[in-house]
């Protein structure tokens, strides 16, 4: 079943980096998964208030904030939106917390397609009750 250009599950990608924007969008393609890119914490809240999204994949450090400030706009969304951390960096600790402090999961850098697809592709397919997995092959 294909999915209604409204009903696409929105991701709204929140980094300075344009270049990974561009490769988020090719390894998404096929999907019928939408993606914005904001550059930074203002840009991304503004972002949100004027278009519903269903998963932030954010930087952990922005030029004017973080991963935790994301999360908590996201937290206070009525419908809910997952957050997903990507960090160059990441360890299990960095892991451990942001999983401990709500966030839906951890991608490293650099980004490989098929572990990308899989994790929005769920992510998504969560905030969509009764709908059926995105395919992510």
């Amino acid at each position: 079943m294909k999915l209604g250009r409204t009903m696409n599950p929105q991701v709204l990608f929140v980094s300075p980096f344009t270049e990974d924007a561009v490769r988020l969008t090719q390894m998404l393609r096929s999907l019928p998964i939408r993606l914005s890119h904001a550059t930074n914490l203002q840009q991304a809240h503004a972002m949100l208030d004027a278009d519903r999204c269903r998963v932030i994949l954010t930087e952990a450090d922005l030029p004017d904030g973080s991963w935790l400030d994301l999360l908590s706009l996201a937290q206070q969304a009525a419908s809910g939106i997952e957050v997903i951390v990507t960090d160059a960096f990441a360890d299990a600790r960095f892991w451990a917390e942001a999983l401990n402090l709500g966030a839906y999961d951890l991608l490293v850098q650099p980004f490989h397609e098929a572990e990308v697809r899989r994790i929005l592709s769920n992510a998504c397919t969560r905030m969509l009750p009764g709908q059926p997995a995105l395919a992510a092959v």
